[in-house]
């Protein structure tokens, strides 16, 4: 993701990551939530972006009818940032037809995952059975200065992930998603498996024919993959982040809708 100038923090720049396409593994819905595809749609993807303010205006007509049928927003940052164009974008988009989920841009280091998650749910995070939009996302990954982790240990880091966690769904009722890359991850968490059973991944992973998946997910358990940040969609100028969902659309439905 690419990030851009906030009001608190100093000068971002949404995700530098690596992704590309993969074979889709089969499988069904989990009690987690994580949609993935059944052998029949072993071949299948659903084209996705994800944008923030970085993007400038968006046509969101004109990003659906280009054949992109589901997108994240960037919604907040720490306790302390909203993204300018987020409302914006976010009732566009569903007025587009596009399936849309927040996300926020975890900072470890500044505040605890309860306030993050509680500000998050606050703001653009939370959700609602209306057949378009997804559970929030939480992004985790280095900032663009300062200590890849956050100066946290990788207990207090894995601490820091699991009370975003619970009170994201205390708030929502969802289990939230976890965009990450497999480096960032095995690093900053020590390779933890714990949150593979409960928070869909949403795994970054530019120029590669198969994604590296972060401890604890497998290729039959990846459920949103960000695969270019050099991208290119009618309706946005300049590059914007591609994703693949994994899955036909009727499984991106079904998380949407948490059945």
């Amino acid at each position: 993701m690419k990030r851009f100038p906030t009001l608190s923090f100093p000068t971002l720049s949404r995700r530098r990551l690596r992704a590309a396409a993969v074979l889709i593994a089969a499988t069904v819905l989990t009690a987690a939530g994580l949609a993935v595809a059944s052998p029949a749609q072993a071949q299948t993807r659903v084209a996705g972006i994800d944008v923030s303010n970085y993007q400038g205006t968006i046509n969101w007509t004109s990003v659906r009818n280009s054949g992109v049928q589901w997108a994240y927003i960037k919604a907040t940052e720490g306790t302390t940032y909203k993204d300018p164009r987020f409302n914006t974008n976010y009732v566009a988009a569903y007025n587009a037809g596009v399936i849309r989920g927040a996300y926020h841009f975890a900072r470890p280091g500044s505040s605890s995952g309860t306030a993050q998650a509680d500000y998050f749910a606050s703001n653009g995070g939370a959700w609602s059975a209306d057949n378009l939009t997804l559970p929030g996302a939480v992004d985790l990954e280095a900032p663009p200065s300062g200590a890849a982790c956050y100066g946290l240990t990788t207990t207090q880091m894995r601490t820091w992930i699991t009370d975003f966690y619970n009170r994201y769904k205390a708030r929502t009722g969802r289990d939230v998603v976890i965009y990450t890359t497999a480096s960032w991850w095995n690093s900053c968490t020590g390779s933890w498996t714990g949150m593979a059973s409960k928070s869909p991944l949403w795994v970054a992973h530019w120029g590669a024919t198969a994604p590296t998946l972060p401890a604890g997910w497998s290729s039959t358990t990846w459920t949103f993959w960000q695969y270019t940040a050099t991208g290119s969609v009618s309706g946005i100028a300049g590059n914007v982040d591609r994703d693949h969902f994994n899955g036909a659309r009727d499984r991106l439905l079904a998380l949407a809708n948490n059945t």
